[in-house]
């Protein structure tokens, strides 16, 4: 049996990990998950090294005396959705999710997309509110709040929305090559510089002047 390339799924559910991909750069997003392209650089070498004790997976408590459970499978076969937790946090019984990020964290950035997936997923999982998650910045070693109320998870269905008909679509959208392409590990392999010497990549230049 010959499996489907994964633009010709219907992709019923989205990988979590791919909704903060989409959200830095769609065409990021599909390199990563129609063309399975991925290469490291320092700051994606960073976040292994920071994920070594939560991916260990397994029940576990905190130095708070919080019940703990890394590397967690959710999903939400209603919304759509899988992915991991890399913590799952249980004070007073009700799961937290806590994303770590080897990096500094910014309100309203991708993020807190990401948390709200899992948040999302642990809500139908748990049947229980699940208000906030929490990200933590591993530069600053610092925990911050993300609330998922009403228009967080607005903004997060209009990028699953956008998500699905990217992969089912299955092409690869255009480059940007802006300030995004400087720090992201795909730089060589998205080949965003398109234009060069004001021209097209494969248009070609005026013969020039040669000496005898």
């Amino acid at each position: 049996m010959v499996e489907s390339r994964p633009a010709e799924r219907e992709w019923a559910s989205i990988p979590i990990s791919a909704i903060e991909h989409y959200a830095y750069c769609p065409r990021q997003a599909a390199l990563i998950h129609l063309e399975r392209t991925f290469t490291d650089n320092v700051d994606t070498q960073r976040g292994h090294f920071a994920h070594e004790v939560v991916d260990a997976g397994g029940a576990g408590t905190s130095r708070n005396g919080v019940r703990t459970w890394t590397a967690l499978e959710v999903a939400d076969d209603e919304l759509g959705l899988h992915g991991i937790c890399d913590v799952v946090e249980f004070p007073g019984g009700e799961p937290v999710p806590v994303e770590h990020k080897s990096g500094t964290y910014r309100p309203g950035s991708a993020a807190d997309l990401q948390v709200a997936a899992q948040v999302l997923c642990l809500r139908r999982m748990f049947d229980s509110p699940v208000p906030y998650g929490v990200v933590f910045a591993g530069r600053r070693r610092r925990r911050h709040e993300v609330r998922v109320d009403s228009a967080l998870e607005e903004r997060l269905h209009r990028v699953l929305d956008a998500l699905r008909a990217t992969f089912r679509a299955g092409d690869l959208p255009e480059p940007v090559n802006d300030s995004r392409c400087d720090r992201c590990s795909l730089k060589e392999d998205c080949m965003p510089d398109v234009r060069v010497g004001g021209g097209a990549l494969f248009t070609p230049r005026p013969l020039g002047d040669w000496d005898d």
